[in-house]
């Protein structure tokens, strides 16, 4: 009877021959042998597939071959197939540190964690090879215990899915999968989310020991076409805390939920291009006035900047609009914001007297 390994890597892969060797050496060369790794090859167009097949001799690594229906169909098949005592999750256009998965499953093992998670790197292979450590994870979160609902910062680190270990017995308690929707467009949001709402025993490490990288083109987060597809995330979260039977964690979740839905559709508007921030925009207001109006918004949980910038997009989405990216060089939001608190209502009269230009 062959052992159980002790950790199943999932890598998702479709049409990403350009990085692909650099990840599957990377799962090839971790220090912890007693692994499987599992290529999901999502219907790839490119010679993808022909790259997995050079690695199949190595019996820690198989295929799974489905027809092209996205990043969540996709993570589902690799959770079911998935014989580990622990699952890790590895982006194909990313790289690990080759200790990463015994470091994380002796950590996992030590604590008897349902996740084990840490910082990581974003990474740069041009104009020259770049490293700069996230630091999302700090250092007094770190080495211990944490039961997400006792310390609700967790819940604002970026999902960063892959710069983690989960039990699989955890994730299968709970029934805890990806949404199928097309494409690959913020699926691990409602992942991670409900990995956090269920689990009381995480740990975290400082120590970065993967490379997310920042310059592959063809990512998800680079495509403007997929307006609204953060809010079909963040409406699957809610109906999750919505059915928890506990009702005092479920409302606890509720208002850390609503901090983590306003940061990530200020991202989302963020990062579009100019023609569909107004349309995303007008969505944004709609959902937080009916969250206001419900009284579901707790002003503890968000900082005063939050708020004021919360009332802006409600009452008056278009003076967000402009002071947004305001002038030629387009400063970041917080640089205007500040202007406006220490210069008062004569820059905000000069701002919209812009907006009206």
């Amino acid at each position: 009877m062959t052992p159980q390994p002790k950790v199943s890597l999932l890598i998702p892969i479709y049409n990403v021959e350009t990085y692909l060797h650099e990840c599957l050496d990377s799962a090839a060369a971790q220090t912890l042998h007693d692994i499987e790794i599992i290529c999901i090859n999502d219907g790839s167009t490119d010679s993808s597939r022909a790259i997995i097949n050079e690695y199949l001799a190595d019996p820690r690594f198989r295929v799974i071959d489905k027809p092209n229906s996205g990043y969540g169909a996709s993570m589902n098949q690799g959770l079911d197939a998935a014989t580990g005592e622990y699952i890790g999750i590895l982006e194909p256009d990313d790289f690990i540190e080759p200790d990463m998965m015994e470091l994380y499953y002796q950590t996992a093992q030590e604590h008897h964690a349902d996740m084990v998670k840490g910082n990581f790197y974003y990474y740069w292979s041009t104009p020259s090879e770049r490293n700069v450590l996230s630091g999302l994870v700090k250092e007094d979160m770190c080495g211990k215990v944490v039961d997400p609902i006792d310390d609700d910062r967790v819940f604002h680190i970026e999902p960063s899915i892959w710069s983690a270990l989960y039990r699989t017995e955890f994730i299968r308690d709970h029934n805890i999968r990806f949404n199928e929707t097309p494409g690959a467009s913020y699926q691990d949001a409602s992942f991670a989310f409900a990995v956090l709402a269920h689990a009381t025993r995480v740990v975290f490490i400082h120590e970065a020991h993967l490379h997310y990288r920042q310059d592959n083109e063809a990512s998800s987060v680079n495509s403007p076409g997929k307006v609204f597809c953060v809010c079909e995330e963040y409406q699957a979260i809610e109906d999750m805390i919505d059915e928890l039977p506990n009702k005092e964690r479920a409302q606890r979740l509720h208002e850390v939920f609503l901090r983590t839905k306003y940061n990530a559709y200020l991202w989302n508007f963020f990062r579009l291009s100019e023609d569909l921030r107004r349309e995303f925009l007008a969505e944004f207001s709609s959902q937080f006035r009916a969250h206001k109006d419900a009284g579901e918004i707790n002003p503890e949980k968000f900082e005063w900047y939050n708020l004021r910038d919360m009332d802006w997009i409600i009452n008056d989405p278009d003076f967000f609009q402009a002071i947004s990216f305001y002038g030629p060089e387009r400063p970041r939001l917080k640089t205007v914001l500040h202007a406006l608190g220490t210069g008062g209502l004569t820059y905000m009269h000069k701002l919209r007297a812009f907006q009206k230009r």
